[in-house]
């Protein structure tokens, strides 16, 4: 049973918060999940399988910045899908279809779980830190969204173009399996934004004192690799396109340090 002062409690009441906090959380993007199967045309045929038209939104962007620098025969503005989706398993759509819910659930519930995260770690922080509740889980949220959005109008079509269009040979016709359609876009979707949650990660590291604004300083170009890296592994095996995906997150990280700074600096006046 737990004590009545939080900071008191013993590791296994610690424990049985946790388990209540997944529990929480899990239920609420069951919930969530549940609710977007009554849209899931919707979901699956303008959201999912948007990015496969030819005229989605984001080829006719990059269409009119491509003719504004004076480029009037680029590729980009005569899009191609020379390729169809197939499903080769059993139960192949069932799953596809219980688990993009499931997706969409744990998207439109991050602030939730960002809250129960909030509520669980909260009794380690000071009074006047705890009123920041409402900040937190609104940048937090708002940085998350904003990177899934990232992920979904700028590295998906991206990527859907690339290796929809992409051919070795005459030879070979390009048929995707579901599974690895759907994938795509939902890790490239999930990953930026997870990699847009990056300054408030930071801002608790800085907290905890196991990061500063000198160390991130420091390893700033061992960072930009880091990034390159990943933005290798979530785009298409093109320049232009890790360029895009990396020039966000190193403008992130540069918010990380100025962010660590502020928070080492009001941790010192606190000790002094």
């Amino acid at each position: 049973m737990a004590t009545s002062n939080p900071k008191e409690m013993s590791f296994l009441d610690h424990l049985e918060e946790l388990r209540w906090l997944l529990v929480r959380s899990t239920s609420a993007v069951l919930i969530l999940a549940c609710a977007a199967f009554f849209v899931s045309d919707f979901i699956f045929e303008k959201i999912l399988f948007g990015p496969k038209d030819p005229n989605f939104v984001t080829y006719h962007f990059f269409c009119d910045v491509t003719r504004f620098f004076g480029i009037n025969d680029a590729e980009i503005c005569n899009v191609k899908m020379p390729f169809i989706i197939q499903n080769t398993n059993m139960g192949g759509q069932v799953s596809f279809l219980i688990w993009t819910c499931i997706t969409v659930g744990f998207i439109a519930g991050f602030p939730f779980i960002l809250w129960e995260i909030w509520k669980f770690i909260s009794p380690a922080l000071y009074e006047k830190e705890k009123k920041y509740a409402k900040a937190f889980i609104i940048l937090s949220s708002l940085l998350f969204f904003l990177g899934v959005l990232f992920g979904y109008y700028i590295i998906t079509p991206l990527s859907v173009y690339f290796f929809g269009s992409f051919s070795a040979s005459s030879e070979i016709v390009n048929e995707f399996n579901l599974d690895s359609y759907t994938s795509m876009i939902k890790t490239s979707s999930i990953a930026c934004g997870l990699l847009f949650e990056l300054p408030i990660f930071i801002y608790f590291l800085s907290k905890l004192g196991l990061v500063t604004p000198a160390f991130l300083r420091k390893y700033r170009k061992y960072a930009l690799i880091i990034v390159l890296i990943l933005s290798a592994i979530i785009t298409p095996p093109d320049v232009i396109s890790q360029v895009i995906v990396a020039v966000p997150i190193m403008i992130l990280y540069e918010i990380s340090i100025f962010i660590s700074f502020i928070v080492v600096r009001k941790e010192l006046k606190k000790s002094t």
